[in-house]
């Protein structure tokens, strides 16, 4: 009975929901966000696998790894007081130092290639270009998104522009609309990041 079940199109109605809820924590900065990142690869690592997207399969490997990283960096940092105490206080937004931007743009650059080549050459892939890409610049804004920093905003408008055109090709229509509401709420986080940075929150 349960393999009549059209499974597909459950996984993906489940992680389009937990998406939505991964976003609207991104957006307000909460550090709940991290649990629905633990719970979203775990959905796309199959719906990926099936539809041929094995770098964005590979990647979720490392989203739930780096999901761990950010909770911990996000809600244990520590800021020492004005009376030399150390207390917990949570990671605050900031904009990213120069020489860690030089060294994300050329590891972003490094690992498009070498995905590319992986893809192109040893996988049957029908989408390297964009699959090696969005895989590529979602491993660094991760990494930024886990560090806080306010650019973050600006790899994802990039990364979920591409994801719109590459699951409509591949015929996962409901990542295709929530990746296209991602773009739009990136712009709109950037800008509620920056405000809270400014305030200092």
């Amino acid at each position: 009975m349960l393999s009549n079940l059209p499974w597909d199109l459950i996984l993906e109605i489940l992680g389009f929901s937990v998406g939505v809820l991964y976003l609207w924590w991104e957006y307000h900065a909460n550090s709940k966000l991290w649990f629905a990142s633990i719970v979203m690869p775990t959905i796309s690592m199959w719906i990926y696998l099936r539809k041929g997207i094995y770098a964005d399969f590979a990647i979720n490997i490392y989203y739930f790894l780096i999901a761990i990283y950010g909770y911990i960096v996000w809600t244990r940092a520590r800021h020492r007081g004005d009376d030399g105490s150390t207390k917990k206080k949570e990671l605050p937004i900031t904009h990213i130092p120069g020489r860690n931007l030089f060294y994300c743009t050329a590891l972003f650059f490094i690992l498009w290639v070498t995905f590319y080549c992986v893809l192109r050459f040893v996988t049957d892939s029908s989408v390297p270009i964009a699959d090696s890409f969005t895989t590529a610049l979602s491993i660094v804004a991760m990494w930024m998104l886990a560090r806080k920093y306010l650019e973050q905003w600006l790899a994802w408008v990039a990364v979920d522009a591409v994801c719109v055109g590459l699951y409509a090709y591949k015929g996962i229509f409901l990542y295709a609309v929530l990746y296209a509401v991602y773009t739009v709420i990136a712009f709109i986080g950037y800008r509620n990041w920056k405000r809270k940075m400014l305030e200092g929150s």
